[in-house]
């Protein structure tokens, strides 16, 4: 046993919990890879401002739950606490926008860092699939992401999860309504780290999970009821294009989520499942982050989709995934010129496609035999001096132990018409 355990509020991925995670970035991301969007890759630590000025310095992420870091150079770095800054960095950054072809649509996959109090389904280190529309206000955009993410979660075979829609506005409609909600709020009995909040940006508070400040909050006033009437239009357009889709969805007027970039449509999925942290993904449109970190106007809309917590909606709806076999075939060679003849018989299997492996170390026929059945393969493959001597392997089923002698220079051929 090692000296040294993972830290705190982080776990580690090994077989065969991980090949169930691996299935789930596939999923998730499959429908994104038929839809045009591009991978793309970003540092796993940024600037420390572009989350300040992105996420919002107000928010938790910014003020209590980033992994800061000062350089020898005495840069200010973050790990990152989640995905679109870094990736709207990175496009402004490639002059993407400037390519003509706009939206540039994009698509990523990695590991996120917040300092949180680690619990199911809350990680300090947690992995997402995320999309990103950039470079145009369109609803059938903020339709499309939403019905992607809608389609991957039923290609897992996932039910039981809800989809909240909400429209937070925009600079026209926006400060009249935070003015209103302002107002409310002060009149409410509030701790003062959330009064603060009031003034920096009120509409944080409609997210606070507190029942001390949600029973507070009935008759506060809503969103939709100030929106101007282009956000209302644009709003109901994303409304019917998921209503016409086939995309159950349920109106949300406190949904704002925990970023300040979100501007008009903002959703968020949910699996009532998964206890208090209910959330599997989410995302919205975010039509001024490109101005806030030093870029031009580029309305974009995007997601990130949770892969730790939708496994752990797989597991609450008891869905077994169907994976691919790790090893199918497992070859056990008695003597060293078999070992020789039967290594290259493994790697010629490889090489065509079948997921095969072997008995490494000079294990005896009984241990090999044992992590035949234990690799989960379907066949093994044994070779020893009389089967050379008569140019044969013997196939067996490790499911109904039939053996059947195969001409060596046919093995290939044999398996893959078995596996077939």
């Amino acid at each position: 046993m090692s000296t040294f355990k993972a830290p705190k509020g982080t776990y580690d991925l090994i077989p065969p919990e991980s090949a169930k995670f691996l299935a789930v970035r596939e999923a998730l991301s499959a429908p994104l890879r038929r839809s045009g969007y591009g991978y793309t890759e970003t540092p796993g630590f940024e600037n420390v401002e572009l989350f300040a000025r992105g996420v919002g310095e107000s928010t938790d992420i910014v003020t209590k739950e980033m992994y800061t870091l000062t350089t020898k150079g005495g840069d200010e770095l973050a790990l990152r606490p989640e995905g679109t800054a870094s990736v709207l960095r990175a496009a402004l950054e490639a002059n993407l926008h400037k390519s003509g072809n706009l939206p540039v649509k994009l698509w990523y996959s990695g590991s996120y860092y917040r300092y949180e109090r680690p619990q199911k389904g809350r990680y300090r280190h947690f992995s997402q699939v995320g999309a990103e529309a950039i470079g145009a206000e369109d609803p059938s955009l903020d339709a499309e992401l939403i019905i992607l993410a809608h389609d991957a979660y039923r290609s897992l075979g996932l039910r039981d999860f809800r989809i909240l829609l909400n429209s937070l506005g925009d600079k026209e409609c926006r400060p009249v309504y935070r003015a209103a909600l302002q107002e409310f709020l002060r009149e409410l009995d509030l701790d003062e780290e959330t009064r603060a909040r009031i003034e920096i940006n009120p509409l944080r508070v409609l997210d606070d999970k507190r029942d001390s400040v949600q029973k507070q909050l009935v008759g506060a006033p809503m969103m939709r009821d100030h929106l101007c009437e282009a956000c209302r239009s644009y709003h109901e357009q994303v409304r019917e294009l998921l209503t016409s889709a086939g995309v159950t969805y349920e109106d949300d007027p406190k949904l704002v989520r925990g970023l300040d970039y979100y501007t008009r449509t903002t959703f968020e999925f949910v699996h009532d499942g998964l206890g208090s942290q209910s959330a599997v993904g989410g995302g919205g449109r975010y039509d001024g982050l490109s101005e806030m970190i030093g870029g031009p106007a580029l309305p974009s809309v995007g997601w990130a989709l949770g892969v730790d917590r939708t496994v752990l909606a797989l597991e609450a709806e008891g869905v077994e995934l169907e994976l691919p076999p790790a090893t199918e075939v497992f070859a056990v060679p008695i003597g060293d010129e078999a070992r020789r003849v039967l290594f290259g018989a493994v790697t010629e299997l490889r090489r065509q496609g079948v997921a095969a492996d072997f008995a490494y170390g000079g294990k005896g026929m009984k241990n090999a035999m044992k992590s035949a059945n234990r690799s989960g393969a379907r066949f093994a493959l044994l070779v020893g001096e009389r089967d050379l001597t008569e140019g044969v392997a013997q196939l067996k089923d490790l499911g109904s132990g039939e053996q059947t002698a195969v001409a060596l220079d046919r093995v290939v051929t044999e398996v893959r018409a078995r596996l077939a």
